[in-house]
């Protein structure tokens, strides 16, 4: 088996500009986009407590992976800090499961982009809208991550900038009471339809679910950064920013958006922002958001793309994948591993043919407890390194996560109570199937790898030695 570094062969095209856009980027996407308006009209104006209450946990979450990227930086580093501090078996469940987490984040904001695409074309029916862009997506993901970080620049910069007019716009309607909106536009609707918490605190609980979706990725800049030119700069500033583009991208827009038009006229299926612009009248501004939230969906799937092609290298060179995943085509990216990505996405495209109108829930509910084991791993993993670190078996990172592993424990305890509510609701719970089903299919393929020989011995540093992983043939 071969013991060569995941990373070995990739072009390193991706510069600190890149790096520092994609992590922007990736706290903006379909959660907020789309998500949002379904958790509106369940939550009301507490829905932005809840992002907020969110963010601070997904914050505690980023300074863990901070440290761990600065202690030891990594490709596939989710993985790889498991199998270190906890074992060969749960570095093999992460990385799969991280996997399938993008896989059906790709099936999710196919869903959204179909839906997008119906602002226009109304008639187009919303799998063969979803059809196309997977296609399309796909012949532009087999391009060099040089070409692939420029792009991703692009689709960022396309979103920071329409968040950042949207926000200067609505405080113009509500300073300036311009526009159709300007007469009902107002602070006061933040709390005056039935309070803050309109259906009640247990129900704007119940949306931490979906309001979590909306940050899965901010994670992957732990894995692009990985391949930046100067990590022991990138990685923190790209981590301690994260708060603020928190705060401007959804505390920030969902104030303003909420004070521009009350709660109760949100509904799930429509973009919050498209609905909220078109009920401003400013001409072609709906066209235009939309065009954004478009731009944001695919942005998101092609990242996905590039994860799900990245992490089954990752897998096969650990030997927990067929070695067929870890070859590079002739512009140096995992091919077959995108293309085998790419034809599960396809039954995204299914789901908007079968169920249109829950497609969305199904995928981001399967996404986010995809996610939630990821961030799990990323916490648990932080907790055994600063035990480490403290009995002095491990160097310090320069990178410490603030109050060590408490907050760490923290994140913790709310992501289980996470998966508790998405347990307790009737059409999230079926993540919880999938996961089932999932983990049992899991099992078969280590328990297979055991009886072949060829599940990775972890002897790092996590464990007390001096880094190195060896593998066992037979």
């Amino acid at each position: 088996m071969t013991s060569a570094a995941p990373e070995e062969g990739y072009e390193r095209g991706l510069g600190s500009r890149q790096v520092q856009m994609i992590a922007i980027g990736g706290a903006i996407g379909v959660g907020l986009f789309m998500g949002a308006g379904a958790n509106i009209a369940k939550a009301g104006p507490s829905i932005i407590l809840m992002y907020a209450l969110a963010g601070v946990i997904i914050f505690f979450i980023m300074r863990a992976l901070g440290e761990l990227l600065l202690y030891r930086p990594v490709s596939g580093s989710f993985a790889e800090y498991a199998r270190e501090f906890l074992g060969p078996f749960f570095g093999y469940v992460t990385g799969w499961t991280y996997w399938l987490m993008w896989v059906v984040t790709g099936m999710a904001e196919l869903t959204a982009a179909a839906i997008y695409v119906h602002f226009w074309f109304p008639t187009i029916p919303q799998w063969v809208s979803a059809l196309v862009f997977l296609v399309v997506l796909f012949g532009v993901n087999l391009i060099s991550v040089k070409i692939f970080g420029e792009v991703e620049f692009w689709f960022s910069m396309v979103k920071v900038t329409a968040i950042i007019g949207m926000i200067v716009i609505g405080l113009g309607v509500l300073t300036l009471g311009f526009s159709d909106a300007g007469d009902t536009a107002a602070a006061s609707n933040l709390w005056s339809h039935h309070g803050v918490f309109p259906n009640g605190i247990g129900d704007s609980l119940m949306t931490l679910q979906g309001v979590m979706f909306a940050y899965l990725a901010v994670e992957l800049v732990g894995v692009t950064a990985g391949e930046s030119e100067d990590p022991e700069k990138t990685l923190p500033k790209a981590i301690n920013t994260l708060p603020w583009r928190i705060l401007i991208f959804y505390v920030g827009a969902l104030l303003v958006l909420l004070a521009v038009v009350k709660w109760t006229e949100f509904s799930a299926g429509e973009s919050p922002f498209v609905h909220a612009f078109s009920k401003i009248g400013i001409p072609f501004a709906a066209g235009i958001v939309n065009f954004v939230v478009l731009t944001a969906a695919l942005s998101s799937c092609n990242s996905g793309m590039y994860s799900t092609g990245r992490m089954l290298r990752d897998l096969a060179s650990n030997s927990e994948a067929p070695g067929v995943f870890g070859k590079l085509n002739s512009r140096k990216t995992p091919a077959v591993g995108i293309t085998v990505s790419v034809l599960l996405m396809g039954i995204g495209v299914v789901l908007n043919y079968v169920v249109p109108e829950k497609a969305f829930t199904y995928v981001t509910s399967v996404a986010t407890a995809a996610g939630i084991w990821a961030w799990m791993m990323i916490l648990i993993s932080h907790i055994q390194y600063r035990r480490a670190v403290t009995a002095g078996r491990l160097p310090a990172s320069s990178f410490p996560a603030p109050g060590g592993s408490a907050f760490s424990w923290v994140a913790l305890i709310f992501l289980f109570l996470v998966t508790g509510m998405i347990a307790y609701d009737k059409d999230s719970r079926v993540s919880l199937y999938v996961g089932a089903g999932w983990a049992v299919c899991l099992v078969i393929g280590w328990f297979v790898l055991k009886s072949r020989g060829g599940t990775p011995q972890v002897t790092g540093a996590g464990a007390g030695a001096e880094g190195e992983r060896e593998y066992v043939s037979k």
